[in-house]
């Protein structure tokens, strides 16, 4: 049934329609147009052309309905027409989204099944990912620390000297820069402050107590860099976690404890340890930390005899670098030096993954060799 063949193009009064009883016919006459024409409507394109057909706001039925018989309809009919346009407008959107919602749930069962596995093939075997081996060494590490009450922070790898040096007690034109100077970056001209990347995870101490009041104890881990020609035991970038613990009675003894306590817990309980004399700007007094070779197990002999290649002989192998907080850092951050004391330590994970399994190249860590790193899963 055409539209023409139900009026829309005449007004009610052409159409001879006086009475309310009438304009519920027309309307009636309209739906049942609606629904024969709604029944032909199976995929997008044929929905969307009907769409545009009964709603569009030009001339759309509706649209038609509106301009040609509720505007010019008299006091009369204007009341019953506009009642049965609402109605009717309510019936066709939602019978229009239904049937959107109906192709569009159709298509995806149409893809579905086209995509659908036959789970009687054979499956595939999927490789399972895993931790790089300075990843779990770094999270062992964590660990230990999570235990006796160590929290974790991290931070920049891009510095200021005054972090970087500076804060830590390492004034310019020190001496011990010529070891630590790193890589600086290149900045525009009139920058305010040069910029490198950091040789130590020791600028976290500055920047942590400048923010949080004693008691302190952290771990920084992270990747340092430095100025240094690579070789089976060096890189220019490798990684480290920095350790600090400041509070009101923290002495030596507490400091040899935990240090004491960590290397057990991470190389075993037979190994043994001892401190050497040292020195490093941040604090004082400094020491070495050296623990038994864990391979040839402190003899300093190779188990098929001969000198151990490990330790050269030496039954002792050096681990990392530690001490008491110099008083002198505390100014940076005013702390008062005469009420808090402290300790902090550098430990080197790439060295300590490379004690612990037993690797003799440091460069490994950064080839992502897959044969190399599926021994570690």
């Amino acid at each position: 049934m055409p539209t023409s063949d139900i009026g829309l193009d005449k007004t009610l009064a052409d159409l001879g329609v006086t009475q309310p009883e009438q304009v519920a016919l027309r309307f009636a006459k309209i739906r049942v147009h609606f629904q024969e024409h709604f029944q032909t409507v199976h995929d997008e394109s044929e929905w969307k052309s009907f769409r545009d057909r009964w709603l569009g706001r030009k001339s759309g039925v509706l649209t038609q309905i509106t301009d040609n018989w509720l505007k010019p309809a008299t006091p009369q009919l204007k009341r019953a027409v506009g009642a049965s346009l609402n109605e009717l407008r309510a019936h066709v959107e939602s019978q229009i989204e239904a049937r959107r919602a109906a192709i569009e749930s159709g298509a995806e069962e149409s893809a579905l099944a086209r995509e659908r596995v036959d789970l009687s093939l054979p499956g595939f075997i999927r490789p399972t990912g895993s931790h790089h081996l300075i990843r779990q060494v770094f999270q062992e590490i964590e660990d230990i620390f999570f235990s006796i009450g160590f929290s974790v922070v991290e931070g920049p790898e891009i510095e200021t000297p005054y972090y970087n040096f500076e804060a830590l007690n390492i004034p310019e034109f020190h001496p011990v820069r010529d070891d630590m100077d790193t890589f600086y970056l290149e900045l525009p001209t009139g920058a305010k402050t040069p910029l490198l990347l950091r040789t130590h995870t020791s600028p976290m101490q500055i920047r942590t107590m400048e923010k949080q009041k004693p008691p302190v104890r952290v771990i920084v881990p992270g990747k340092v860099y430095r100025r240094d020609n690579p070789d089976a035991t060096h890189s220019f970038a490798f990684h480290q976690i920095e350790g600090l613990a400041v509070d009101s009675d923290i002495t030596f003894c507490d400091f040899t404890g935990t240090i004491e306590y960590f290397v057990k817990e991470f190389f075993g309980p037979s190994v043994k340890t001892r401190f050497r004399p040292s020195y490093f700007p941040f604090t004082e007094p400094s020491v070495e930390f050296d623990v038994s070779c864990p391979f040839c197990g402190g003899t300093g002999t190779a188990a098929g005899g001969g000198t151990c290649s490990k330790c050269k002989g030496a039954a002792w192998i050096e681990l990392f670098g530690a001490g008491m907080v110099d008083p002198a850092v505390y100014g940076f951050v005013n702390y008062d030096a005469k009420r808090v004391s402290g300790f902090a330590f550098g430990i080197g994970i790439d060295r300590l993954a490379m004690l612990k399994y037993g690797i003799d190249d440091i460069q490994v860590f950064f080839q992502n060799d897959v044969r190399f790193l599926r021994q570690f899963p």
